[in-house]
């Protein structure tokens, strides 16, 4: 079974055409700056050709029409045509209350997507075009929703919910949802594979660490608690983001700068995080290179990043009574062992035993734990592709 895997983002188009179940990626690329000037896409198919176009594409569905046409190419496509392709499934953010798992794509799916678009005003209308697009472009090709917030949807109540009045849940749903779940899902599952231990009993710790980055606790196979809450904005400190923030604050910072709503919120998640603190950049890398040279902020915001990460691993080891696996995920958490150590530094009362032979290696599947750690440690590429597609294959196999 051939499957186009989307990830639709406001002004992107990540795509992967994947054969299941041999988990075989047949071609796959980014459509970048879609409505915007300047926009291209880059392709590779599994002969290794790589391909870039510099266009126009006006908006997702001019995005997709050349994607199409670039898989069903004579001399560069992946296959002949495109009856070939027997699925799409789509990466989508919020699926509210409604998702605790993936589904097929109906019309009664998508009413309740727009519904949820006030939850994720950035996210869910770029997925919901990808949808929508593909609807008309292959029209008898079933589709499938993986929900980012679908996998969190096991976290208790006493979890999840917000000590505010009860009535403004019940009346808007204001509560913690999670983010990431498809990447916590597949590294957590994946990290038991490796070990050759049964998912379905270890208490596990996730860190997807990024410039958006969560953590999750996930209990006996299913999510117990994680770091993002109703927005993305809440837990770790992220690029941007401020991350866990007194309220009190944010109402006193809004009077004093006398800041409207929407310049709160871009003061939240455009300026704050990393950015904010360093002054340098929202990007790990450069602000370690500050770091070296001696710039204290930089310095400073390394030192709050790796706290940050480190009590919520505390947090989530004295929620499920112990912890099992530590599993680091995400750009930062693959390609960046000195954040990772900084992490780790002073978690032996945990169990936590590290190996010297592994502990700077970067991008690839490992296992930084000693053997004889009572908590192992791992580092695992996410792939949230494969998970859609897994997920898809399944459903629509069915």
């Amino acid at each position: 079974m051939k499957i186009i895997v989307l990830n639709c983002g406001s002004s992107s188009i990540k795509y992967q055409l994947i054969e299941m179940p041999s988990a075989h990626v047949i071609a796959k690329g980014l459509v970048e700056k879609v409505g915007l000037e300047g926009s291209r896409i880059k392709h590779t198919n599994d002969r290794g050709d790589k391909i870039v176009i510099e266009e126009p594409v006006v908006n997702h569905q001019v995005g997709m029409e050349i994607v199409l046409n670039l898989l069903t190419d004579p001399e560069t496509g992946s296959v002949s045509k495109l009856t070939d392709i027997d699925a799409v499934g789509h990466r989508v953010v919020h699926g509210g209350e409604d998702f605790s798992g993936s589904v097929p794509i109906t019309d009664e799916v998508i009413k309740v997507l727009e519904d949820c678009i006030e939850l994720a005003p950035l996210h869910n209308p770029p997925n919901l075009e990808g949808i929508y697009t593909m609807q008309r472009l292959l029209p008898d090709v079933p589709q499938v929703g993986v929900f980012d917030t679908a996998f969190h949807q096991t976290m208790p109540e006493h979890v999840y919910l917000y000590a505010i009045p009860f009535e403004l849940y019940e009346k808007y749903k204001v509560r913690r949802f999670g983010f990431h779940g498809t990447s916590h899902k597949y590294i957590s599952a994946r990290a038991c594979e490796i070990l050759g231990l049964d998912y379905n009993k270890q208490k596990i710790i996730t860190c997807h660490l990024g410039n958006g980055s969560s953590i999750a606790a996930i209990k006996n196979g299913k999510s117990y608690d994680t770091s993002m809450g109703m927005t993305p904005a809440e837990g770790l400190i992220m690029g941007t983001r401020t991350g866990d923030l007194d309220p009190g604050a944010l109402l006193y910072m809004a009077e004093k700068e006398d800041t409207s709503i929407k310049e709160t919120s871009n003061l939240l998640n455009k300026k704050s995080g990393m950015l904010g603190i360093s002054g340098v950049s929202s990007d790990m890398r450069d602000i370690e290179d500050a770091a070296n040279s001696g710039n204290h902020r930089a310095q400073l915001a390394l030192e709050m990043f790796a706290y940050r990460a480190k009590k919520y691993i505390g947090a989530y080891a004295a929620a499920m009574g112990g912890v099992d696996i530590i599993v680091f995920a995400g750009g930062i958490g693959e390609r960046d062992p000195e954040t990772r150590k900084r992490i780790l530094n002073g978690l032996e009362f945990l169990g936590v035993e590290l190996s010297p032979d592994n502990l700077d290696i970067k991008g690839e599947e490992v296992v930084l734990s000693a053997d004889l750690s009572k908590v192992k440690v791992l580092v695992v590429p996410t792939d949230e592709e494969m998970m859609i597609a897994k997920d898809t294959y399944e459903l629509v196999k069915s």
